[in-house]
């Protein structure tokens, strides 16, 4: 047993099984899905028939209930049938910035962070950090969650993009209105499996001392890892191990998963011909605005969803704008 232990073999075999259980898990739990949203289908008919023949008003209220959450969990489903992406259903990496806007950007960047989180605990995700870069005074210049979860990826995906804030600052003495911005990346994690060829010098590898707030990930020695890929430009880090090894390897995961997405964004054959798009997280580039002063309203510049519920919103209620984005790309792949 101990010589097949050393045999890579025998490793590769075991993470191929390792693949093929997180498959069969996956379409089991689609499965179980349709087989509970059938018997919600056939417990909300009984309740009708049975509200219909006996008359009985007492059981409106609850019927009612019972029907506006069948609709809900079908439109969930509908959606689900919607992430056909090759990594839609793996879990996401996001990054936060901050932009234009200096201390209320890097308070904005940290108002989001707690907005994703929540949104993922509401579905019951895990989050953990990979990265992070507190503010000079407040909030955080800029931070990076992986979001463990089923299709976590084909959701969050919706959400790449300069998100706007006008607002109240509270750090205006003055009371004036500020406009801030923050940009989010997502990329999906890849499986263990997945490789991809990358030229050793087109890195640049940086290390510095990890830190956190709080002094949650503060380390004394140089174990934080920060990767810089020459020809497009993308950098990616990690800190949250204490191993300067395992930070180098979650780096060079996130870094082969967004030179993916950006190769299938632009449709290049070789990872030599891609080109990093570099936007300004500033006016004009946003996708989504959020207005708590004059009036309170967040909306879609891509679809045209809004909410006037901000608090809402800022708890993780992003279901709608997600839902708009991704039944929009659904129509256009038809078209």
């Amino acid at each position: 047993m101990e010589e097949q232990t050393q045999d890579p073999a025998f490793w590769n075999d075991i993470e191929k099984s390792s693949v093929v259980l997180q498959k069969s898990k996956n379409l089991k739990q689609k499965v179980e899905g349709f087989e509970e949203l059938e018997k919600q289908w056939e417990d909300t008919l009984m309740m009708t028939d049975m509200a219909i023949e006996e008359k009985d008003e007492s059981l409106y209220g609850e019927l009612s209930e019972a029907a506006g959450k069948l609709e809900e969990n079908i439109s969930a489903m509908k959606l689900d049938a919607l992430l056909n992406g090759p990594y839609d259903k793996n879990n996401a990496i996001i990054s936060l910035h901050a932009g234009a806007g200096g201390t209320e950007a890097q308070d904005w960047v940290e108002m989001l962070m707690r907005m994703y989180v929540r949104w993922a605990e509401r579905r019951g995700f895990k989050t953990e950090t990979l990265d992070y870069l507190a503010g000079d005074e407040a909030g955080v210049k800029s931070v990076t969650i992986l979001i463990s979860g089923l299709n976590a990826y084909g959701y969050l995906k919706a959400e790449k993009g300069v998100h706007r804030l006008v607002r109240i600052s509270p750090f205006d003495a003055s009371g004036r209105r500020h406009t801030s911005f923050a940009s989010l990346d997502v990329m999906p994690e890849l499986d263990d499996d997945m490789k991809i060829d990358i030229n050793p010098d087109d890195l640049k590898v940086d290390t510095y001392r990890s830190s956190g707030a709080g002094g949650q990930h503060v380390n004394k020695t140089e174990s934080a890892i920060r990767i810089t890929h020459i020809p497009t430009g993308i950098v990616v880090a990690c800190q949250n191990e204490r191993s300067q090894h395992k930070n180098r390897d979650t780096a060079m995961k996130m870094l082969m998963a967004k030179l993916i997405e950006l190769k299938e964004r632009e449709n290049k054959e070789k990872i030599e011909d891609l080109k990093g798009e570099q936007k300004d997280i500033a006016w004009g580039s946003q996708i989504r605005s959020y207005v708590f002063h004059p009036y309170n309203l967040v909306k879609d510049h891509r679809t045209g969803f809004e909410m006037g519920n901000i608090t809402a919103v800022m708890d993780g209620d992003l279901d709608g704008f997600i839902n708009a984005y991704l039944i929009e790309q659904s129509k256009k792949s038809e078209d």
